[in-house]
């Protein structure tokens, strides 16, 4: 059945999927919870991971990685700390996300299209960067690590499009979680994976090896079906600048939404922001213990992601949200029990392994919720926009965190994490009725008008 979320009714179709031109249809389950785990194992799930391998691999390369090359090397720290700007384009990238909604490759359409080039081009770049000696020429390092930092974020910008543009709703939850754990694979291959090879067979070869399976990655590119949800290309700069806010603002609750996406991970990144430190600084733990626990955090992400991602097949967005919101919150109070006992590992690592597993759990809500979002001819834009936007908590969390401790402690720093939480839930669920219209009868938001060409998978 193909549902149209602009009135309620069904739309004509082939049973897949369907073409769109200016209001959106999605293809949803009759009921909720209706649908075997069996269904979701197909070729659109699959490729999430390699894909999401792909897109992580770039992201320690320029950076911590990068600044374990350059001080193997002996390059002074001044100079190593100017190299930690090299991300900026990350946190930049929806000034230029529109150029992707707006212009088509003349090769395997807007997503895969795109999705090919960056992916060779970043290739390119970590060769260049091989092939560069950062005690000699440290300024065409940097400039070639922002190069791949800048089309590595233009990776994710199209990533991110196709994936939202390809999985259907009740996948996204299962999705975004296979995602996620490629992505974080990719972290540890890029991160610990390339400072042991770098043992081996040194720096250039480590990276030139990192560019050969950018290389192999296409492969998947090539193999990837073709989007589930196909709009029409916004049909000039100005459009594609402007139509994605015009349409985000012009729905009901639109504000209501931004505060979900501003709030929802704000207290996750208040009990991030200064973990490290508390566990170090503040308990006197070794950097072996916190790094050792941390490797085991990675792997509680992980698994926290891919059982959110299930759960979501049964459970439905909203009651997702609702659910691992709470168990993140709760989870920050295992820092208050390890600031109450002091220097405990078996404490430490308990508190280390729940708060990962509630929040991969998290983070696949919320991706799936990002998803939810994005107007099919906008995706590139609107997804960007709103990943920003919540990027903003963990960027100025810091600052924030150290006034607290500082004021009160870390005891009852944590406890008011837990406080911190609390706007996001209510904010879910104030708005839950048009974060899944499709399960309210009579509650569906404007979205966009179905045209009935298929299109093939």
């Amino acid at each position: 059945m193909v549902f149209c979320m602009a009135t309620g009714a069904s739309c004509a179709a082939d049973g897949t999927s369907v073409r769109f031109s200016s209001r959106l249809c999605e293809s949803v389950p009759m009921k909720q919870g209706t649908f075997d785990l069996s269904s979701l194992v197909n070729r659109r799930i699959l490729v999430m991971l390699p894909l999401g391998f792909a897109s992580g691999l770039p992201l320690a390369l320029t950076s911590g990685t990068l600044q374990a090359w350059l001080t193997v090397e002996g390059v002074d720290l001044k100079t190593i700390g100017i190299f930690t700007m090299v991300g900026l384009p990350y946190t930049l990238k929806f000034l230029w996300a529109p150029v992707m909604d707006r212009v088509i490759p003349p090769w395997f359409g807007r997503r895969r299209g795109w999705m090919v080039l960056t992916q060779l081009c970043v290739a390119v770049g970590l060769g260049l960067m091989a092939l560069t000696n950062p005690r000699i020429h440290p300024g065409w390092l940097a400039a070639y690590a922002v190069l791949v930092a800048f089309l590595a974020s233009s990776l994710d910008i199209v990533f991110d499009a196709y994936r939202t543009d390809t999985l259907r709703s009740h996948e996204r939850g299962l999705g975004a979680a296979v995602w996620v754990n490629g992505y974080r694979i990719a972290l540890l291959a890029s991160g610990a994976g390339a400072l042991v090879l770098a043992d081996y067979v040194g720096w250039p070869m480590t990276y030139l090896a990192m560019a050969a399976v950018m290389v192999a990655g296409v492969g998947i590119v090539l193999i990837s079906p073709n989007p589930t949800f196909v709009a029409e290309a916004p049909k000039s700069m100005r459009e594609a600048v402007g139509a994605p806010l015009a349409e985000f603002f012009g729905r009901p609750h639109a504000l209501g939404f931004l505060a979900v996406i501003i709030l929802y991970k704000l207290g996750d990144a208040f009990a991030s922001a200064l973990q490290t430190a508390f566990l170090i600084g503040g308990l006197g733990f070794s950097a072996t213990d916190v790094g050792a626990v941390k490797g085991l955090g990675v792997f509680a992400t992980l698994l926290g992601a891919f059982v959110g991602g299930l759960v979501m097949t049964k459970s439905g967005l909203v009651r997702s949200l609702l659910i691992f919101g709470v168990l993140q919150a709760v989870s920050n109070l295992g820092f208050v029990v390890l600031a109450l006992v002091g220097k405990d590992a078996s404490v430490l690592t308990a508190a280390v392994v729940i708060e990962n597993v509630t929040g991969g759990m998290g983070t696949a809500a919320f991706v799936a919720l990002v998803m939810s979002l994005c107007d099919p001819r906008y995706t590139a834009t609107q997804f960007a926009l709103l990943s920003s936007l919540e990027a903003l908590g963990r960027v100025f969390a810091g600052r924030p965190s150290a006034d607290i401790v500082t004021l009160v402690g870390w005891t009852q720093f944590f406890v008011l994490t837990v406080v911190v939480a609390l706007p996001g839930l209510w904010a879910v669920w104030r708005i839950r009725r048009s974060i899944e219209p499709e399960q309210q009868s009579g509650a569906h938001p404007p979205a966009l008008k179905p045209a009935v060409a298929p299109v093939s998978e």
